[in-house]
């Protein structure tokens, strides 16, 4: 009991620390916040066995919710930080408590993707979003993570994953250094989102390439208008 009020104060004031005047706000936690909530023995309790990478804290008409991301590190043989799975989770906390609302979990494949070998696999926080795209006062976060291949990002894969209303639709990318080797598919559901948010994840994907992190196949602003699921070079 004393360790729940203990959490309880801790999120009472990091909510105060960033000035929650308004319904819809979002944070990310200092190592320090993450250390004084996220304990071991309550990461152990929410089966978090990962190492945590980043916490951010938003608030919205659903309440406070922790999304944590996590990796697990491997040796690498080129002397880079390399991983084999990541693992996210989004947790509603309430009445004292946090209640898993949705857990994302992927890793690299053993026998390698259709193009090359992947060797780490890793958020792309750079990409990552937490807003409200459609004004109905919940916040639809963003998540986008990618594998490496033997030439980096260019052989490897890129997941952009949407979380509407608690549910989930993706769009999954094989990138390649020929043109032969892209393809995209896209869920079926993706489509039914709102506007802003299928505006917004249009421009992470412009970002994205303009970035050199990946290519996707010649015309898919195109091909997503006329709601293909599955698009190539060819």
């Amino acid at each position: 009991m004393r360790k729940t009020i203990l959490i309880f104060l801790l999120i009472t004031l990091v909510n105060f620390g960033y000035g929650q005047n308004s319904e819809i706000s979002r944070n990310q936690l200092t190592e320090q916040e993450i250390d004084s909530i996220f304990t071991d023995s309550l990461k152990t309790s929410l089966k978090i066995d990962f190492s945590i990478h980043r916490i951010y804290k938003y608030d919205d008409k659903g309440g406070t919710h922790f999304l944590i991301m996590t990796e697990n590190e491997i040796e690498c043989d080129n002397g880079q930080e390399c991983y084999d799975s990541i693992k996210a989770f989004c947790f509603n906390f309430k009445d004292d408590r946090f209640i898993q609302e949705w857990k994302l979990t992927d890793f690299i494949l053993p026998k390698g993707n259709e193009v090359s070998k992947e060797y780490s696999i890793k958020f792309w926080t750079k990409y990552f979003e937490l807003n409200d795209y459609d004004n109905d006062g919940f916040i639809d976060p963003i998540m986008v993570y990618g594998t490496y291949g033997m030439n980096g990002t260019h052989d490897g894969r890129i997941n952009i994953l949407v979380y509407h209303n608690g549910k989930k639709r993706a769009i999954r990318h094989q990138n390649g250094t020929l043109d032969f080797e892209r393809n995209t598919k896209v869920d079926e559901l993706y489509y039914e989102l709102p506007i802003g948010i299928k505006k917004r994840v249009s421009q992470i994907m412009v970002n994205i390439t303009e970035n050199e992190h990946g290519i996707f196949p010649y015309g898919w602003q195109t091909a997503m208008e006329n709601k293909k699921l599955n698009f190539d070079e060819n």
